[in-house]
């Protein structure tokens, strides 16, 4: 069912005001040039054979049964476990062998994730690829205001750089943390960015079980009560403290979005070397343990909820002790895992622009390209941190957000694969220049060269004295320029005046029935 069709249908839009005005602001609104998720159409790489696959799912399997994982802090948790047939210890659970995988099998292995704007609608799963934005730093760095704690302000500007960005295909979530508003109420806000300022498929909120639930209500009023939990409208990102523990909040959200039928990443956050073991392969078995014990819970409490195989994964410096990226052994796990994921016939989480440098250099660029190839290559369905991610995570950086955003038009030219169509050859064009020619003004190039070749949006191609007289900026300059130029440029997509005003109020009601927390 299309977003316009459920509007349509739906009785609470009876009371809604200003849907022609809607309509009209929708018909003279300037068009943002949007690319559709990416199906890949080239082969996933595959590192371990089978032999290796299946003994890493043993010893996951080994795992599960003889150390088992903890649940904290939460007994109906414990009980459901119990009455699957699991061996509860106090707040650990032995899980016998093959009960997760079982449990598991009642997922779907692809689902759609639906948008306000049906155009924007995104498929998990499969052959797909999803790209989301940066989410969680509480620190944004720019060029004029250096490194700070992120605002709200911040926050509604990188909602709105994500919704004009051509290749991000989804909103993502906390794509910063806004420290000046309480932290008991900061979801509401961010929550109403994401659902006024973009019309791009967006992530709830999981930092308390009540939070959830706000996110929950807050969509039943964007799309309709009737159609949440019919329809996924939210992606959701459920951390597993690692090793092997499920805590209560988390896991409180989870049983939120599971009851109404929104999606949920469970996903490991993992530094090997100190979350999990330094070895690729011990690494692989103790994530493949936790996902299978959190997508097995999420099937407890309502079999058939959506939700992705995750996999963060970075190693530590042994010297510094601080995350690195861009490595060969997270590009190992990275692949490993994506395979684990496809025989569990799971979408799968990873990747991103991820890197450990301070400013967005050439540490920045390099650590970033090789996870995002790997992502990529390690067939990714849903990508998280795909832009704007800066020192491990700490920071969201306005200039690494657009110079990212722009080079994801090189995954989507990747995935594409080599044309073999008649044009693709282009026979006609070698016949046509023949020997010692050239194919500047052959009838090929002039009908091909406005889409033959990707180019960056960001990027400096002119000769040397232009870019000399023009300052001589570098990538970092260039990209503040464009973001600068973006944010002027920006009017947000059309929304019925009602919605608006419902979800206005719905925030200034919950604020208003609690006093601020900020710890």
């Amino acid at each position: 069912m299309s977003e316009a069709t459920v509007e349509e249908r739906s009785p609470a839009r009876g009371r809604r005001t200003g849907g022609g005005a809607a309509r009209r602001a929708e018909r003279t609104a300037p068009k943002i040039e949007a690319a559709r998720f990416i199906e890949r159409r080239i082969p996933n790489f595959e590192i371990l054979d089978e032999e290796g696959l299946a003994l890493i799912e043993a010893n996951a399997e080994t795992l599960l049964e003889e150390i088992g994982v903890n649940f904290v802090d939460n007994p109906p948790a414990l009980a459901l476990w119990r009455e699957a047939g699991a061996d509860v210890r106090g707040e650990r659970v032995h899980i016998p062998r093959g009960l997760a995988r079982k449990l598991c099998a009642t997922a779907p292995s692809r689902f759609t994730q639906l948008a306000r704007n049906p155009e924007r609608s995104v498929e998990i799963g499969g052959k797909s690829l999803v790209l989301a934005p940066v989410y969680g730093p509480p620190f944004v760095r720019d060029m004029e205001g250096g490194r700070r704690y992120a605002t709200m302000e911040d926050f509604r500007n990188f909602v709105k750089l994500g919704y004009m960005s051509k290749w991000l295909h989804h909103s993502g979530g906390t794509v910063c943390e806004p420290t000046d508003v309480a932290v008991n109420k900061r979801h509401l806000d961010m929550l109403l960015a994401h659902m006024t300022l973009t019309d791009k498929p967006f992530m709830g909120s999981v930092t308390e079980p009540s939070r959830a639930a706000d996110s929950v209500e807050m969509c039943k009023i964007l799309f309709g009560a009737e159609n949440v939990g019919p329809n996924c409208y939210m992606t959701s990102l459920v951390n597993i403290n690692s090793p092997l523990t499920f805590d209560s909040v988390m896991m409180g959200a989870l049983e939120v979005y599971a009851r109404a039928g929104q999606a949920c990443i469970v996903s490991p956050f993992i530094v090997g070397g100190a979350m999990a073991p330094v070895s690729v392969a011990g690494t692989l078995t103790q994530l493949l343990a936790e996902v299978m014990a959190g997508v097995a819970y999420s099937q407890l409490v309502k079999p058939g909820a959506p939700v992705i195989f995750g996999a963060f994964v970075t190693s530590i410096d042994m010297n510094s002790g601080a995350p690195t990226f861009g490595t060969p052994e997270a590009s190992k796990i990275l692949f490993g895992a994506g395979q684990l994921a496809r025989r569990m016939n799971l979408p799968f989480r990873s990747g991103g622009g991820l890197c450990g440098s301070k400013l967005p250099d050439a540490q920045a660029a390099t650590e970033t390209a090789n996870t995002l190839q790997a992502a990529l290559l390690g067939g990714v369905n849903f990508m998280l941190h795909a832009c704007g991610w800066l020192e491990g995570g700490l920071v969201s950086s306005y200039e690494k957000f657009v110079l990212d955003a722009d080079q994801l038009g090189l995954l989507h030219s990747m995935a594409e694969g080599i044309d073999l169509s008649e044009n693709g050859q282009a026979m006609d064009a070698i016949r046509e220049v023949g020997p010692g020619g050239h194919y500047l003004g052959c009838a090929h190039t002039q009908a091909n060269f406005k889409t033959a070749f990707w180019r960056s949006s960001v990027f400096d191609y002119r000769p040397y004295e232009t870019w000399a007289e023009d300052g001589g900026p570098d990538s970092m300059q260039i990209a503040n320029r464009k973001m600068r130029k973006m944010l002027a440029a920006y009017q947000p997509p059309p929304l019925d005046p009602g919605i608006s005003e419902e979800l206005a109020a719905f925030v200034a009601a919950r604020k208003a029935s609690e006093p601020d927390a900020f710890g």
